[in-house]
């Protein structure tokens, strides 16, 4: 007597299914690769865009002119051009070497220590960066003493990052309520590297190298400003 024995098998309905959803897979493969390229290439970005900002704070933290970075006195308020309103009170009957609303306690005057008065200069690069003007057509980041530039972006081969520095308009317009002020941020014919105003432009620019992807074809600008209000000292209290 003959027996049948039966073992479990794939079915061809079973088998149809796997290929069909092996197909699927392999068809979207490429897409999937192309997003996770698409994806690092952001992430090259914002990277390039943390560092430009990076960039902008360690700048902002730098004296304002060549002509105050005397460490031995409290940075002055520095002679410039610009919005009058900004001059020094009273400098031709009894010089106060303040500006008009600024207290007599405020460290924040014209004259030095040594009773000079410095003027403003032209924005001239330097190779010891010791104030804001010293980065103006900067390449290249920051470098920190014994530990080389800083560098976030993973890919340098394709960010351009661009340093300018510019004196911009500082002209304003008072009234007994309020006060407007609205410089040009933008247009490049607002700016100048001679010295002219009171207050300093600091842009960052990043575009995208030659035979960067096109994700990277964009042009990203920064800017912050720098204003000539002098230094400050900060108090100390007597405990005894």
């Amino acid at each position: 007597m003959n027996k049948t024995i039966l073992r479990p098998a794939i079915a061809m309905i079973e088998l149809i299914f796997a290929i069909v959803i092996m197909g699927i897979v392999l068809m979207s493969a490429p897409m999937l690769i192309s997003t996770a390229a698409k994806s690092g290439y952001v992430a090259i970005q914002q990277e390039a865009i943390n560092e430009a900002a990076s960039q902008v704070n360690m700048i902002m933290g730098y004296h304002w002119d060549e002509s105050n970075t005397n460490e031995d006195f409290i940075p002055p308020i520095l002679i410039s051009g610009g919005d009058s309103e900004l001059n020094e009170v009273n400098i031709s009957a009894e010089p106060t070497g303040r500006r008009s609303g600024t207290p007599e306690e405020s460290y924040r005057t014209f004259l030095r220590a040594d009773g000079q008065r410095l003027s403003a200069s032209n924005i001239v690069g330097h190779t010891l960066k010791d104030n804001i003007d010293d980065f103006n057509g900067d390449t290249s980041l920051i470098e920190i003493e014994d530990a080389g530039s800083i560098d976030y972006v993973q890919d340098a081969a394709t960010i351009n990052i661009n340093t300018t520095v510019r004196y911009i308009d500082d002209n304003s317009t008072y009234s007994s309520s309020s006060i407007t002020f609205s410089p040009d941020f933008i247009t490049p014919g607002s700016t100048s590297s001679a010295s002219s105003t009171n207050i300093k432009r600091i842009t960052v620019t990043l575009t995208n190298k030659t035979g960067a992807p096109d994700e990277l074809d964009k042009k990203i600008i920064l800017h912050a400003f720098s204003c000539n209000i002098g230094g400050y000292k900060l108090e100390e209290k007597d405990v005894n």
